[in-house]
């Protein structure tokens, strides 16, 4: 409220008081709610339906001992509620906790060797060069193939008589034939080479994107007080891709987290519960090919609150410094 001295008495106030920016609070009228609710109701409620609803009955499922094909009423019968006993089954395995120990690998080994390829490329690719466009589309041809469609292709030419150990007979080096995806020793570092071409391009496309908004005018500068190239581009251009190379890195965390069709189509179900177990593809040979939804579940849960913990965890540190000058609230 704003205060108006009164000379016959004590101070009054009158008008709106002011919001914390110094600017009085509008109130919003019945047609700007009606606004608001057209625009995020349907928004609102597929989020409520496909990504609430779903988690809070994947809880429920868990704290139950379910058959492969339950019904509601089993959720009513006392017998078949276990409690967390799902979930001390699921920590308790040496597969559940080998494919937790999967997906870390692959998230820590992505971000350590597709990030910085994906830099380099993209700080070649953004110098003025014959055939750049073309380059470019080569490299991101990849990522838009379907997931199936490129793990079945890898497949077929990492089978013993595929393509690859062809490849190596022609050109002399048929000692290093290998069984590459059903050999259990070397099966995740195979898997890890196709993801690495599968969404490599997707960064390096990201990056290039980002150094659009890098100005010209500090490399130029730099360049006339005898800075090299090298040197430009660690201490000016680098720097000012942090923010693009800090939104990738948290896009590729959680897709490392969530890892589940390469997987699942590469690799035969034998070698992957040895070797390239993920959460993921852990969850659906247990929740549907298995027959225990109660136990797949349990495993789902896992997956979420662990993959929401990276996430609040990357954005508390590391996103923190972008996300300082965005307006959040007193709008009005």
């Amino acid at each position: 409220m704003t205060a108006v001295l009164n000379p016959a008495g004590p101070a009054t106030s009158a008008g709106p008081a002011p919001a914390p920016g110094g600017r009085p609070r509008r109130p919003r009228s019945a047609r700007q709610r009606i606004e608001i609710a057209v625009l995020v109701g349907p928004a609102l409620f597929l989020f409520l339906g496909f990504v609430i609803l779903p988690v809070i009955l994947a809880a429920v499922y868990s704290l139950y001992n379910l058959p492969p094909a339950f019904r509601w009423e089993h959720l009513a019968d006392p017998e078949r509620f276990i409690g967390l006993a799902n979930y001390e089954r699921a920590f308790g395995s040496p597969e559940f906790v080998r494919a937790i120990g999967n997906n870390f690998l692959i998230l820590v080994f992505s971000l350590a060797i597709q990030g910085p390829l994906a830099i380099a490329i993209a700080l070649l690719l953004n110098r003025p060069m014959r055939g750049r466009a073309a380059l470019r589309l080569l490299i991101f041809v990849p990522y838009v193939l379907a997931e199936v469609i490129a793990g079945l292709s890898w497949k077929l030419l990492l089978q013993p008589t595929g393509g690859v150990n062809a490849a190596l007979e022609a050109i002399g080096l048929g000692e290093l034939q290998r069984n590459w995806l059903a050999d259990p020793d070397i099966a995740l570092w195979t898997l890890f080479l196709i993801l690495t071409w599968k969404y490599l391009g997707f960064a390096i496309i990201l990056m290039l994107a980002g150094l659009q908004g890098v100005p010209e005018e500090l490399a130029e500068a730099a360049a006339i007080d005898g800075a090299s190239w090298w040197q430009i581009q660690r201490h000016i251009t680098i720097p000012l891709l942090g923010p693009t190379i800090r939104i990738w890195a948290f896009l590729s965390m959680i897709g490392a987290l969530q890892l589940f069709d390469m997987v699942w189509v590469t690799v035969a179900p034998t070698v992957r519960s040895m070797s390239t177990e993920t959460m993921a593809t852990y969850m659906v040979q247990q929740g549907q090919f298995a027959g225990q939804p109660g136990y797949g579940s349990a495993i789902a849960v896992i997956l979420f609150f662990i993959s929401l913990f990276v996430a609040l965890v990357y954005q508390r540190f590391a996103l923190r410094r972008d996300l300082a000058g965005a307006i959040t609230r007193g709008v009005r």
